[in-house]
C-alpha cells in the first residue's frame, strides 16, 4: 500500500521513544499531523531535521498540529536521540518497516538509504501533502506552510 494525497490514514500502532504503545487513533482525525519518516538517528541530516522540527515545534503546536518522527531505529536509540537533542515530539520505532510499507516510503540512493518523506494530514485524517526529498532542511518550512494554510 502507498498512501496518496486524498487518502485517509489507517489506524496503526508502534512503540514510542519511551517504550509505550502509540495508537494513532488517539490523534488521527482529531488534529492536524505532520508525520515525517527519516533514515537514522544520530546522522547529520536526520539530526538537522529533528532539531529543525524541535526549534519550530511551538509554531506547529500553536496551529494545533502534532509532529511525529518515524525511523526503523530501536526504542532505545530513539530515547537516546530524543534526550540528547531535547526533542519535544514523539518518535516511533518502525524496526519491522511496517509503517514505511503502510505509508509507501521508498528507499533513496539506489535503494541503499531509507527514504525521507513528510506527510501532512488534516484534522480529518486525510493526507493533504506529501514531501519527498533527501534534503532534510526543506521539510520543516514546507510542512509549516501547509499547516498554516490548513488552519488560516
Amino acid at each position: 500500500m502507498s498512501l496518496k494525497i486524498g487518502d485517509i490514514v489507517p489506524n496503526f500502532t508502534a512503540k514510542d521513544n519511551h517504550g509505550e504503545i502509540f495508537e494513532s487513533k488517539n490523534v488521527l482525525g482529531r488534529k492536524p499531523l505532520v508525520i515525517y519518516f527519516y533514515p537514522k538517528d544520530n546522522t547529520p541530516g536526520c539530526t538537522t531535521e529533528a532539531c529543525s522540527f524541535r526549534d519550530q515545534y511551538e509554531d506547529f503546536k500553536d496551529l494545533g498540529a502534532e509532529v511525529i518522527g518515524i525511523s526503523s531505529d530501536s526504542v532505545k536509540s530513539h530515547n537516546k536521540f530524543a534526550n540528547k537533542l531535547n526533542l519535544p515530539f514523539i518518535l516511533l520505532s518502525d524496526q519491522d518497516k511496517r509503517l514505511r510499507q503502510l505509508f509507501g516510503v521508498k528507499n533513496n540512493l539506489f535503494g541503499l538509504l531509507p527514504g525521507r518523506v513528510t506527510y501532512v494530514i488534516d484534522r480529518n485524517g486525510v493526507v493533504i501533502y506529501i514531501f519527498d526529498s533527501i534534503n532534510a532542511a526543506k521539510h520543516i518550512p514546507k510542512a509549516l506552510e501547509i499547516i498554516k494554510e490548513l488552519v488560516l
